[in-house]
């Protein structure tokens, strides 16, 4: 059976281009019901012809081809044939058996047992048939329990099917938030170019200094490897979303997502999410809490299997068998003695006697001989039925029933530990989800009053050093002041959307924009 640990934390993390979103580690996630699969051609289709995945899309076109899924699958498949072969003990064994064997020389006839010089050819055919009648409950109980672990093995399913979606939700997030902030530093290419141009001409005019024109061209370079840094970071992202969906290499080729226009975390009223109250619907659906929950209840019912070994074992055979010796001799009667047997009969004629023979034709009498006896004869001669109770009833066996339970009850408070733990962990990621997307919606509105403060500042900044007034330090300053919270602002915002994500989906909600 093969052991299923406590789920993972998942690292999640949003990709920014002046610093990464602090990464957060999540738990598996499950909902009431699987995403709805589309039919796999549509799926297929889509990869080929590069039409645009969506969120809800790429989760879909995952979770039917991701090896992840696949070999969870394959864990309950085997679960399901350790089920079913602990069932196949409840009923009885039946056996058929053959032999033929060759003896040379001096040996021991196997079924006269009579000790012959000669070489000699047996057979031997039995059929046996034996069912347990008890054995401490043992069977029964192990039947339960593979039921139980199988359910643990079809509730691990969903567990991979909640992780590959939420990984898939986060790269898809990560992957947007690149292309945002590529379009952002591309806007501040453009405006340092254009800078580069009215400072020229204001260069050639005597309106400003040379520097200015230098400090100009300096800001466009570090624009430039913003641009180059955001798109290696969408390029990352891009490359992990097209592996979480294992496509091959024309799916690759033809990689699109759609980039949907997304609401600001401003424009609805401040996160008021309930941890006590999530976690209390996240419980009664998350995978990892029903699987955890199932093998607590797994591993007590194998301490009862455990002290069955305590009890006595009563077994019920019936068999039957024959065999075949080419030693065997059987006393054969055939032949012909009908004979004529004279018999002298004296008469008397005129009172003397007259010798007369007479002859009397003797019956047959059959002549026995000692002959091989024949196989099929054999076989119905030495017909033997048998009828067996065995009963074992264990005394002292090196302490190993003691043990085993011993181990049992240790691995039932393993399990009914982790179980805990996986529900402290559950309950820790919920309050946390909840204070970070609360956080990040804090975040965003305080950036975007920044961004708002800082833009009338830079434009103040421009005219100033348009006209001479500031000199080309100052004016990047102002310019990548505005840059860094224009970031923060971008960041802000997709990090409330992918923890808002997270918290529904514990409530059994799909993910989706």
């Amino acid at each position: 059976m093969k052991a299923t640990a406590t789920p993972l934390p998942r690292t999640l993390a949003l990709a920014g281009t002046t610093a990464l979103l602090l990464a957060t580690t999540w738990p598996a996630l499950a909902q009431t019901t699987p995403p709805a699969q589309p039919p796999a051609g549509a799926l297929a289709q889509s990869a080929a012809t590069g039409a645009p995945f969506t969120l809800q899309s790429a989760v879909n076109y995952a979770l039917e081809h991701n090896l992840s899924v696949r070999q969870s699958q394959l864990n309950a498949e085997l679960s399901d044939v350790t089920q079913r072969a602990g069932r196949g003990a409840l009923l009885p064994t039946a056996n058929l058996s053959g032999s033929q064997t060759w003896n040379y020389g001096t040996g021991l006839d196997p079924l006269t047992n009579d000790f012959v010089s000669q070489t000699i050819r047996s057979n031997n055919f039995s059929a046996f048939s034996q069912i347990t009648l008890f054995s401490g409950f043992q069977l029964r109980n192990t039947v339960r329990r593979n039921a139980l672990d199988y359910q643990a093995a079809l509730v691990d399913i969903e567990q991979a099917r909640n992780d590959l979606s939420l990984n898939v939700a986060s790269v898809y997030l990560q992957l947007v938030l690149s292309e945002e902030l590529i379009r952002a530093n591309q806007t501040r290419v453009n405006s340092s170019q254009q800078q580069i141009d009215r400072t020229q001409k204001l260069l050639k005019a005597g309106a400003v200094a040379e520097s200015n024109l230098l400090d100009s061209r300096a800001q466009l370079a570090s624009d430039e490897l913003n641009v180059v840094t955001a798109q290696n970071q969408r390029d990352i992202a891009r490359l992990q979303l097209i592996q979480l969906l294992n496509l091959d290499a024309a799916g690759a080729a033809n990689f699109q997502i759609d980039l949907p226009q997304l609401p600001d975390p401003d424009d609805e009223a401040a996160y008021n999410a309930e941890p006590a109250a999530i976690f209390e619907t996240a419980q009664g659906l998350m995978p990892e809490i029903k699987a955890a929950d199932l093998r607590v209840r797994s591993s007590q019912l194998g301490i009862d299997v455990a002290r069955g070994a305590y009890l006595p074992r009563l077994t019920f055979g019936a068999g039957v068998f024959t065999g075949f010796s080419s030693s065997r001799l059987a006393r054969v009667f055939n032949g012909d003695s009908t004979a004529v047997v004279p018999i002298p009969v004296v008469q008397y004629v005129g009172g003397q006697p007259i010798p007369t023979t007479f002859a009397v034709l003797q019956p047959k009498q059959a002549i026995p001989e000692l002959l091989p006896a024949k196989f099929s004869d054999q076989l119905k001669d030495n017909l033997g039925r048998q009828l067996q109770f065995n009963l074992n009833i264990p005394i002292l066996n090196g302490f190993q029933a003691r043990t085993n339970v011993q181990r049992a009850q240790v691995t039932a408070r393993q399990a009914e530990l982790r179980a805990e733990q996986t529900r402290l962990t559950l309950r820790q990621n919920i309050q946390q989800a909840a204070a970070d997307a609360l956080a990040a919606q804090r975040r965003f509105t305080s950036s975007k009053r920044q961004v708002e403060a800082l833009t009338t500042a830079y434009r103040n900044a421009e005219i100033r050093f348009n006209n001479g007034l500031l000199n080309g330090t100052e004016f990047n300053i102002a310019k990548n002041n505005l840059a860094a919270a224009e970031s923060t602002m971008i960041q802000a915002k997709y990090e409330f959307i992918f923890r808002s994500k997270v918290l529904d989906f514990y409530q059994g909600r799909p993910l989706a924009l």
